[in-house]
């Protein structure tokens, strides 16, 4: 029985495709550009209830999830960074809104809320990360995200305030 020349020729082809891209000089993110995925996904900072009369500050917490799938033991770096808020130009002071009122608050890389998480400038500071993909599905980091009301808001009114962050993940 002569063997089959078509399936000689596919095993060949992946032979060969699978040793380029692994004797390729890439960089994680341009190898991964080529054979795997990434997506990002949030979960919103909550802060509960404020009460301005109080003198306590508001503490919450959020998150940003990457999760990456692709060539099992590839290693993708990435930066995380936030943008300033739909309702303020500043990283150490956004603000949220309800309504014309504003109430300050801050959003920060550490949980002793003192690095303001920005894009890198005006003082800001953004977070490194990595995913090491592990599984076939696909492997998660998450990146804990701190905010806090400052106390002393005596003037805010009542209402259900809010604010929209941009966050952009920058592949290494």
């Amino acid at each position: 029985m002569k063997p089959n020349p078509r399936r000689r020729i596919r095993g060949y082809g992946f032979s060969v495709t699978l040793a380029l891209l692994l004797s390729l000089p890439l960089s994680a993110s341009a190898l991964c550009t080529l054979v795997c995925s990434c997506s990002t996904s949030t979960t919103s900072v909550t802060f509960g209830t404020y009460a301005s009369l109080s003198g306590n500050a508001r503490d919450g917490t959020g998150n940003v999830r990457v999760t990456c799938g692709g060539v099992l033991g590839l290693t993708v770096p990435y930066t995380v960074a936030l943008g300033t808020g739909a309702n303020s130009s500043q990283f150490s002071q956004r603000k949220m809104a309800s309504g014309a009122q504003r109430l300050n608050y801050s959003l920060y890389t550490d949980t002793s809320r003192t690095l303001v998480w920005g894009d890198g400038t005006a003082g800001s500071n953004t977070v490194p990360g990595s995913v090491s993909i592990v599984l076939l599905g696909g492997t998660s980091q998450d990146t804990p995200v701190y905010g806090r009301i400052p106390a002393g808001q005596t003037t805010v009114a009542p209402g259900n305030y809010s604010d929209s962050v941009v966050v952009t993940v920058t592949y290494n």
